[in-house]
This record gives C-alpha cells, sequence and structure tokens, in this order.
C-alpha cells in the first residue's frame, strides 16, 4: 500500500525541528525592508526580495565606468560585540571596510549586499546589525541592494554568527586610482585620523584584554568618558567623501589602512623603487593605542603592523600641494595632517617608520 506523502505543513515542522526556521527568516526580510529602503539611491531598479539586486549604471549617470569590487567581514571584533551588545555598530564595519576599499581607486560606492551567517537566527541580534549596514550605506552613499540569511546549525553553534559584506563601485576610467606612474620620490604623505581600531587586530586586542584581566564594562583606563568596550567597538569609519576630496585635490594614490596596518597598506600603492616614511611625532597617537602597547607589551614595530595607530587613511600627493589638500579635507571635516614622505629605496616597496608613538598617558 502506498504512503501519503507528509502534508506540506509538516514537511516545514520538520525543517523547522532541524534547526532552520523559514518562516522567521522571511519575516526576518520583511522586517529590515524599511532599512534598504532608506539607501535608496538613483540606479537601483528593484527592492529586496528577488533572486538579484538590479542597478542600472546609465540611470546613475556613468558613461564609460568602468567597475570595481571589494569584499570584508569584520574578523574577531565579532566575539567582542557578543560581550558588549554593541551589535548595530558591526554593520557599520562591515560596510567600512568594503566601500572603503572602493573608495580608494578612485570609484564611487553604488551599492552594497550583506551575508548574515548563523546557528539559529537571532532576530533582534540580526535586525541590529543590518539596521547598522543601513547606517553605514547612508553614509557612504550607497543602497544595501540585497543579501542573504542563512540558518546553518552544525555549522555555527548556538549564538554564534559571521558577517560578510560585497561592495561595487563605479569609476570613469580616467579617475582610476592609484596612478602608480605618478608617484615621485618627494611626494607627500597626507593622513586622514581613524575612529580608532576599526575592525582589525582583534585577535590580539581580545588577548590583551583577558591576559590584562580588563573590564570590558568599566571605564576605559585611557577615557573616563566612556567604557573599555566602548572604547574598542568604536565603528570604522567610512572615508567616500574623504576619498573624493583627495582625488578631486589630484591625488596619486590613496591606502586604506586596514589588516597589516601602516606598515603593510601603504606599499600597496607604491611602485618598486620606492619607499613611505611615516613620521609617527607628526601627530598624536589616540591613547587608546598606548593602553596596548602598555598591557600587551607590543613594541613599535608589532603595534604599526597590527594597527591603524590612529590614520585610517593615506594620500599620496606632490609636496608642493599638500597644504592645500590638508586644507580642503580639514574644510570637509577631516582631521588631516602632513605625515610623512615618498623616497627613493632599493627594492620592493616598504614603509620606513620615523620617531615614536606620541600619545598622552592615561
Amino acid at each position: 500500500m502506498t504512503q501519503a506523502p507528509p502534508a506540506r505543513g509538516s514537511e516545514r515542522d520538520a525543517y523547522k525541528d532541524s534547526g532552520v526556521d523559514v518562516d522567521a527568516g522571511n519575516a526576518f526580510v520583511d522586517a529590515i525592508a524599511p532599512a534598504a529602503e532608506r539607501t535608496r539611491r538613483p540606479g537601483v531598479l528593484a527592492g529586496l526580495g528577488g533572486f538579484g539586486g538590479l542597478f542600472d549604471l546609465a540611470a546613475a549617470g556613468w558613461r564609460a565606468p568602468v567597475l570595481v569590487a571589494a569584499t570584508d567581514g569584520v574578523g574577531t571584533k565579532l566575539l567582542l560585540a557578543a560581550s558588549t551588545g554593541a551589535y548595530r555598530g558591526l554593520g557599520v564595519d562591515l560596510v567600512a571596510m568594503c566601500v572603503n576599499d572602493v573608495a580608494v581607486q578612485g570609484a564611487e560606492p553604488l551599492f552594497f549586499l550583506d551575508y548574515y551567517a548563523s546557528g539559529r537566527l537571532e532576530a533582534t541580534i540580526a535586525r541590529a546589525v543590518v539596521e547598522g549596514v543601513a547606517d553605514g550605506c547612508v553614509a557612504a552613499g550607497c543602497a544595501l541592494l540585497g543579501g542573504e540569511t542563512a540558518e546553518m546549525p552544525g555549522v555555527y553553534p548556538a549564538g554564534a554568527f559571521d558577517l560578510a559584506g560585497f561592495a561595487v563601485g563605479a569609476a570613469e576610467r580616467d579617475r582610476l586610482l592609484p596612478r602608480t606612474d605618478a608617484v615621485r620620490a618627494g611626494d607627500a604623505l597626507v593622513a586622514v585620523a581613524s575612529s580608532g581600531l576599526h575592525s582589525n587586530g582583534f585577535s590580539l586586542v581580545r588577548r590583551i584584554v583577558t591576559t590584562a584581566g580588563a573590564d570590558l564594562a568599566a571605564p576605559a583606563p585611557f577615557d573616563a568618558t566612556v567604557t573599555l568596550g566602548e572604547a574598542l567597538m568604536r565603528p570604522t569609519r567610512i572615508y567616500v567623501a574623504a576619498c573624493g576630496a583627495f582625488a578631486d585635490a589630484g591625488a596619486r594614490a590613496l591606502a586604506h589602512v586596514t589588516g597589516g596596518g601602516l606598515v603593510d597598506n601603504i606599499p600597496r600603492v607604491l611602485p618598486r623603487g620606492l619607499r613611505a616614511v611615516v613620521d609617527l611625532e607628526s601627530y598624536t597617537t589616540p591613547p587608546l593605542f598606548g593602553w596596548l602597547a602598555e598591557a600587551g607589551g607590543l613594541d613599535r614595530t608589532t603595534l604599526a603592523r597590527t594597527f591603524n595607530l590612529g590614520i585610517g587613511l593615506v594620500g599620496v600627493v606632490p609636496a608642493a600641494e599638500a597644504a592645500q589638500v590638508v586644507d580642503a579635507l580639514v574644510e570637509a571635516g577631516e582631521d588631516a595632517w602632513v605625515a610623512g614622505r615618498v623616497e627613493e629605496s632599493a627594492g620592493a616597496p616598504l614603509v620606513t617608520l620615523e620617531g615614536g608613538p606620541r600619545w598622552p598617558r592615561p
């Protein structure tokens, strides 16, 4: 005797019993639709819910664009978010890490997609993250065009989740950066301030917090106006406007200071035979980094190869125009200064650190 197939409802219940709640996922998409809608910009042709997002470059005003794409995550900053409850900022981090990489290549970020994977969807946490993604997209001027929310019990333990982001931008061909062949010995390095750690180096940060016995909920040892958790979790700055100001001022190259810190990121935009000299005494290093150095016993090189040390963006500009570029950035609301120079050097491009970090002691 042939057995009747199970009713549709029982099929769905079986999937739910295995750890995946399709109805909760659909409800979540409906709940975040307003967040995506507030990021809408010219060129967007469809909202959430389709098999793919649609974007019309011609409608956005492009003539002969080159597409620029970047993808990134937020690293183990996720684990500190779970300890502090600062989930919304993670969404900003996710957008910033991607759109900044697009913007330093002379491109305007157009749209963003996110990937949120967990063992079980915790709608309150996921919604806070996506609201943060929308915050970041609004700040960057790009649309949240879509994304994926995946429940994967067995891959992620209960309460754990991971994030990835994908940004696509466009630049007219003659606006692409870096113009490596134009970078010369004698050029100036103009720095733009970071907002803190951004989203790099958190495996080391977490180890320092643990070994120092630091309390994330207590006032920060270097700033009594905020908790240590708040200081560590400040969202990554979005440099889209700053990159535009640099490009308008004729910058030859831009470097986003992410994983690898000052030491590994600036050489990515220099030609062979040149080096960047970063003067660590050209500014006051934020005291957060002084605390990490002292609590973690970190030397100057480790600091500069792990963290941004207060510099989130570096532009290479002709020395004669450096002061004007700094003025333009300050007028645009950025904290900017001349932080070094480009010099001749044998072999592959590299960074030389000059002086020692200056930070106010607590």
